[in-house]
């Protein structure tokens, strides 16, 4: 789903599927690297924070389930193409990936 306009992640700016307290997660690919290749990297930074010792710290747990459930549960053949295509373009692309309705969802920024 591709938007200029704001979506429902980005209104509420809080997810609405979970007692989350966390924000919207804001992933940025690019030509060198896809949306699951970002998801991927930012899911393990953030478990390398958690075992780090941030033990205890329930927004970066939110957020590493997020990651999670989007990383099990997207099509990312097709994200890929719906990114790509801008991307060689010269577009900005940023995906915002939230809860809706107690699934993993996500908005396409182009620009």
């Amino acid at each position: 789903m591709l938007s200029n306009t704001l979506s429902p992640c980005l209104k509420n700016n809080r997810f609405s599927g979970t007692n989350c307290a966390v924000t919207q997660i804001e992933l940025f690919p690019d030509l060198s690297h896809c949306i699951q290749t970002v998801a991927r990297q930012e899911f393990h930074n953030s478990a390398s924070k958690l075992m780090a010792g941030e033990y205890g710290n329930e927004e970066l747990e939110q957020r590493i389930e997020l990651l999670r459930a989007f990383l099990e549960a997207m099509d990312f053949a097709k994200l890929r193409r719906e990114s790509e295509e801008r991307l060689t373009r010269g577009e900005a692309v940023r995906f915002v990936i939230c809860w809706r309705d107690g699934k993993p969802s996500y908005e396409i920024i182009v620009g």
